[in-house]
């Protein structure tokens, strides 16, 4: 079975791809009701077993719209101070549809490779991830940014051969339920219709308080398994921060050529890295690599990034963010429908500490540094 439907219980249950990828993964779409078939109604398990034990899928491909509450209010969000210059200021943060939602299409190969496409007036947006590597090329700021991600695991002797693959039994989905119900409230399969498509809708909710996330709903394609709509939900509002839904959906082989898109050849390359397991900061100061630390567990998790500051002040931090103290310092922060992001520095460290928490959390946590 190929990689659209090969696809592990709790990435179908909580996330959607990318948004990951994302993060990795990260938006509003318009989901398409009435008007379209619904399938009948299903324990959650089954519903996924009849799901993934569906036709083999040759590709996939759709329109995509992205919605994005997450800076409404902000002043990075609203462009102001200026800074439109193609370097990467306010100005083309403020324009790009990754942060303030767009609309697009969305292509998936039956090998797993994928490209976005957000339209935006002043540039359009891609994503596109081929197995390994995960570029995003944002065309206001005419800059390409890339991390390479870990190898997808291939089963032991090699690929299955296409029919090969059978899904979980009910029983094992089953079981896979219970687990993720220790520590989330899992919905049951709320019947509707995606773009068209029959459709199934979970909502998983962290049992844990203390964060802001509400819980994450997936909305995946009765006939096929494949996810056709994803939700964020904030504590602080009953609409989704961030959603991204499909609609116009088509299945079917997708050409090479989709996946052929380059950045122009004077783009601005960020190259970006995941921190590596087990990386730690010598004592007594910063090292070139950052040191990461985890406060609290769960949703409510607080994380601190510390590297060493090159430059003076704030330099680098977009200025719209807004300016608070910590003890004597001065911060700039972000606050979101999702979290909270704080940045300063401080004897040579430049500090970064965000989680899905409020500002007096995260002040909490920086007051202690």
């Amino acid at each position: 079975m190929n990689i659209l439907r090969r696809v592990s219980l709790t990435r179908l249950l909580v996330g959607c791809a990318v948004t990951v990828v994302s993060g990795a993964f990260l938006a509003a779409i318009a989901l398409a009701l009435g008007g379209g078939p619904t399938p009948p109604q299903k324990p959650l398990a089954r519903a996924i077993h009849d799901a993934l034990s569906g036709p083999a899928i040759e590709g996939f491909s759709a329109e995509v719209t992205l919605t994005d509450h997450l800076l409404d209010g902000a002043q990075l969000a609203s462009g102001s101070g200026g800074g439109g210059g193609g370097g990467g200021g306010e100005g083309g943060l403020a324009s790009s549809p990754l942060l303030n939602g767009g609309s697009g299409r969305l292509w998936v190969s039956a090998d797993g490779r994928l490209r976005l496409e957000l339209q935006a007036e002043k540039g359009d947006t891609q994503v596109l991830y081929d197995g390994s590597t995960l570029r995003v090329y944002d065309a206001s700021t005419n800059t390409l940014y890339r991390l390479k991600l870990p190898a997808r695991e291939s089963p032991a002797g090699g690929a299955q051969p296409h029919d090969a693959h059978q899904p979980p039994s009910v029983g094992q989905i089953e079981e896979g339920i219970a687990k993720l119900e220790r520590r989330h409230v899992v919905s049951g399969a709320t019947p509707t219709d995606v773009g068209g498509q029959p459709a199934y809708t979970v909502r998983v909710s962290p049992k844990e308080g203390g964060s802001l996330l509400a819980g994450v709903e997936l909305s995946f394609d009765a006939n096929r398994g494949v996810p056709l709509r994803a939700a964020v939900y904030s504590t602080e509002s009953s609409a989704p921060a961030i959603e991204l839904a499909a609609s116009s959906v088509s299945y079917g082989p997708v050409p090479d050529s989709v996946f052929d898109v380059e950045a122009p050849p004077n783009a601005k390359v960020e190259e970006l890295a995941l921190p590596k397991r087990g990386e730690h900061r010598p004592a007594g100061g910063a090292a070139e690599k950052p040191k990461v630390t985890v406060h609290g567990h769960g949703p409510a998790a607080v994380a601190v990034i510390e590297a060493q500051a090159h430059g003076t002040g704030n330099e680098g931090t977009p200025s719209g963010l807004e300016q608070v103290k910590v003890g004597s310092t001065t911060a700039s922060q972000l606050k979101t429908e999702l979290g909270t992001l704080l940045t300063f520095e401080r004897a040579g460290v430049r500090y970064l500490v965000l989680g899905s928490v409020t500002p007096a959390a995260i002040d909490a946590i920086a007051e202690g540094l």
